[in-house]
């Protein structure tokens, strides 16, 4: 799973699938979207005004991740 943040734009993107897929995107609201692959499964998520939706009051999240193996971290 990756996560991606730009802050320029204020929009998030869960990408649960590795890869290039072909998807179709369903809107769930005006900032919410999911793109789901041909088989229905989920690819990802994009959440625009990501701080008005998950209320970041103008700081960056503590992200915790819990029951997660980790084989390798990198720095981006």
């Amino acid at each position: 799973m990756k996560i991606s943040y730009d802050p320029k734009v204020d929009a998030l993107y869960l990408q649960f699938v590795d890869g290039k897929h072909e998807v179709t995107t369903l809107r769930l609201s005006e900032d919410v979207a999911i793109d789901c692959d041909p088989k229905g499964g989920v690819v990802g998520m994009e959440i625009l005004s990501a701080h008005e939706h998950l209320k970041f009051a103008g700081h960056q999240p503590l992200m915790q991740f819990e029951n997660l193996a980790v084989e390798e971290i990198a720095a981006v």
